[in-house]
């Protein structure tokens, strides 16, 4: 007669020890140096790895949590958890989290204006929005050519005020992350200029746009389409207010599978960190390009990584919002731009 111990050591000895012993993302345990789970694929990423720097869940309990944004002068960090209707915030001087908005309009992407304002694509309004400092809200865009946007998704700000943001239909495909309806615009990404309002379409023929982000010097603009497509694209940006020469930047595909990209940021070397997902385990997370488009390093998750930005006082610390819960990682470089 075989014992279930003697079945249970058989079994264990055919797991990798690694699969053996996940890590205990609760925080019970400390994390063994250097994290295992920030990988490097190229030389070129060596230098981001910092041997002392173990990746923290700073946070779960999140729906779907998307849209991470840095407000530098408040120290505190902003996330949509879209399907809860409500925005997140975790203040740095003592891990502290509480609900920011609620109702937040189903928020998706987030970002901070060259004022500090908090500025959010809102699934259940079909708009842009921003929060003005006595806290009121101004409509930035929820029509194109008379007919209302789809369920804008991600968005930036360029240094000259105007907002850019990706719009596909995620956010009216079903009842979970707003509110069900049909499309009446085709998919698109726009600029609206901060002086006259006026809406610009700036691209379009995309599956779903989904995550963009401009270069450290505002000359190229990136498109992640999450469609079929599953690829990242990239512009030449003209006249701060237009989009020319559009090329492929990067597959989404590594020898574990193909799977998604969603949000990403510039660091000051040109490189893109781009939340990842859909794929499984040693896919899931943040892959780091090239400027090139080389796939050189990644931060493995055991959740799906959706958007991710640059944050703290030197802007060295990486924060990932990944389905359920909050991760955060400080790195060798530094975010582009301030959110």
């Amino acid at each position: 007669m075989i014992h279930r111990r003697s079945l249970l050591a058989a079994a264990a000895a055919l797991v990798p020890a690694a699969a053996q012993t996940p890590r205990d993302w609760a925080g019970r345990e400390p994390a063994r140096y250097p994290d295992p789970d920030i990988v490097s694929l190229d030389p070129r990423f060596d230098k981001y790895k910092i041997g002392s720097a173990a990746i923290e869940r700073l946070w779960t309990g999140a729906r779907w949590a998307e849209g991470t944004a840095w407000h530098a002068a408040g120290r505190y960090l902003v996330w949509s958890d879209i399907p809860a209707n409500r925005q997140m915030r975790w203040l740095e001087e003592d891990a502290h989290v509480s609900v920011f908005h609620e109702p937040s309009g189903y928020s998706n992407g987030n970002t901070f204006d060259f004022e500090g304002r908090l500025v959010c694509c809102q699934h259940g309004y079909r708009r842009v929005a921003r929060y003005e400092h006595d806290g009121s809200l101004t409509v930035i865009a929820d029509r194109w050519n008379g007919k209302p946007l789809n369920s804008p998704n991600d968005i930036v700000v360029h240094p000259d005020g105007g907002i850019w943001f990706t719009d596909p239909t995620y956010g009216i495909l079903g009842n979970y992350e707003g509110f069900q309806a049909s499309p009446e615009i085709p998919t698109a990404v726009y600029r609206a200029d901060p002086k006259t309002g006026k809406l610009d379409q700036v691209a379009a023929d995309f599956g779903q746009p989904n995550g963009l982000c401009f270069s450290p010097d505002y000359q190229k603009l990136y498109i992640i389409d999450s469609g079929d497509a599953k690829d990242i694209h990239v512009f030449d940006v003209a006249d701060d207010r237009q989009l020319r020469n559009r090329r492929l930047f990067s597959k989404m595909v590594t020898d574990k599978g193909s799977g998604i990209a969603d949000g990403m940021r510039a660091d000051i070397d040109g490189n893109l960190w781009v939340g990842a997902g859909w794929a499984g385990p040693g896919y899931d997370g943040v892959h780091v390009l090239s400027p090139g488009g080389e796939r050189i390093g990644m931060i493995l998750l055991p959740e799906i990584c959706a958007n991710l930005c640059f944050g703290g006082a030197k802007r060295n610390r990486l924060f990932m919002a990944a389905s359920q819960s909050v991760y955060a990682v400080y790195v060798g470089t530094r975010g582009a731009h301030v959110c």
